[in-house]
């Protein structure tokens, strides 16, 4: 009789249920998602210097936008109730109102001011008629009536008010945000602080840098400063762990940095089962591996471990397969844990340029890119070794589980680069 025991069961977040062996795309993330929590250290910044990062609380407006009523447009302010219909003729007040130079005094009914973009409405003034409208001698004006009453003006508030939550905990603060936390007086934000992505490149075939010698049994890394890239195109602190050779002490050692380090490893190469796979192996006897079989092409095994508490993304070692798991699987994991959210890719719906047929079974994801004439066209070759596909390429096209047969014009999902974040 065999002394053989079968693996035991561990106390692992990422272990998938028992007898599981090919998992579809849509079950890993979203057991993915159900195993990882946002990092919970906050710092307090200056919203100038908040560019993507992440709301840790909400903000609450110190003031309203407009914080009064104001003119949209150059013209002339009045009192509705003094006007009617046909050819309208008012008296003009002494001085004018501006933005930044509010009139001082009120503008009695039946009379008119000169009043500019953005000034504040002066008492007596509730609507406005656009100067192109106008005819003036410079002490009357006239113009066309019946004019709508508050035309062409701006109410206190009418974009936020005072009090109200300007934008909400989880939202990573872009340009535009900046200029309205401004115009709201908010000066500071609570802000998760960015998360750190290490990279780790292994394999005894791999020559770190470009700049050194590489034999013809070798090929240089280019997983490490693609996936690097893509971390800061994250917004997080990407770290380079370097590249290491196949041996399970320096892997270790790496590691042990990335997890003192970073909040978040993806190590590419030795991540499946072979027998030179000793990332596989030392994630196995110290990092709870578990080895998900997404059933997706390009990619093979999606190696998830924690070492020393800290995920490990196991990425394949072919650069357009690691390319495509941390596009589908590392990206929305980060942004979680970065304190954004899980990060759904951006999808179109195009016709396809092309033909094609699948069998059932595996999520496909094709090097393709919006051609001339508005279709869907994919690189000349789905070979995972062809990394030029993926500089030629500005998304993927994502093909269901399912059989299907795809002929040109039929609707396909495009996923582009940019939705990822990238």
């Amino acid at each position: 009789m065999s002394n053989l025991i079968p693996p035991r069961l561990r106390d692992d977040c990422f272990a998938m249920p028992q007898g599981v062996e090919w998992v579809p795309v849509d079950d890993a993330l979203e057991r993915l998602r159900a195993a990882l929590a946002p990092i919970a250290q906050t710092e307090t910044l200056p919203v100038s210097q908040a560019s993507g990062r992440v709301l840790a609380a909400d903000c609450i407006a110190r003031r309203s936008n407009p914080p009064r009523p104001n003119s949209a447009v150059d013209g002339y302010g009045f009192a509705h109730a003094a006007t009617g219909t046909g050819v309208q003729r008012l008296p003009l007040v002494a001085g004018r109102a501006a933005a930044g130079q509010p009139f001082d005094g009120a503008v009695p009914q039946g009379q008119a001011i000169r009043i500019l973009t953005g000034a504040i409405l002066p008492e007596g003034v509730d609507t406005v008629v656009l100067e192109e409208d106008c005819a003036t001698d410079g002490a009357m004006v006239a113009f066309d009536g019946p004019v709508k009453p508050r035309a062409n003006t701006r109410k206190a508030g009418e974009d936020v008010t005072e009090g109200a939550v300007a934008l909400t905990a989880g939202h990573r603060l872009r340009a535009s945000d900046l200029a309205l936390l401004s115009a709201l007086g908010i000066s500071t934000v609570e802000v998760f602080r960015p998360l750190r992505v290490g990279v780790l490149s292994t394999g005894d075939e791999i020559v770190g840098s470009p700049a050194d010698q590489a034999e013809p049994h070798q090929i240089y890394d280019a997983n490490r400063p693609m996936l690097l890239a893509m971390a800061a195109a994250w917004d997080t602190v990407p770290v380079d762990l370097g590249h290491v050779r196949d041996d399970p002490t320096l892997i270790a050692a790496a590691l042990d940095r990335g997890a003192a380090e970073a909040d978040v490893i993806l190590i590419s190469g030795g991540a499946s089962a072979g027998d030179e796979d000793h990332v596989s192996a030392l994630l196995q006897s110290r990092g709870h591996l578990t080895s998900w079989r997404i059933a997706m092409k390009p990619g093979r095994p999606l190696a998830l471990a924690l070492w020393s508490g800290v995920p490990v993304f196991g990425l394949p070692g072919n650069p357009v397969a690691a390319f495509v798991c941390a596009a589908i699987f590392a990206r929305p994991a980060i942004s979680l844990m970065s304190g954004a959210g899980w990060a759904e890719p951006l999808a179109m719906t195009l016709q396809a340029g092309f033909s094609k047929s699948k069998k059932a079974g595996r999520r496909e994801y094709l090097r393709a890119r919006i051609g001339a004439d508005g279709r869907a066209e994919v690189f000349a070759s789905e070979g995972s070794g062809r990394i030029s596909g993926l500089s030629w390429a500005t998304g993927l096209v994502e093909l269901p589980d399912e059989a299907l047969t795809i002929q040109p014009g039929d609707p396909v999902r495009f996923l582009p680069y940019q939705g990822f974040g990238l």
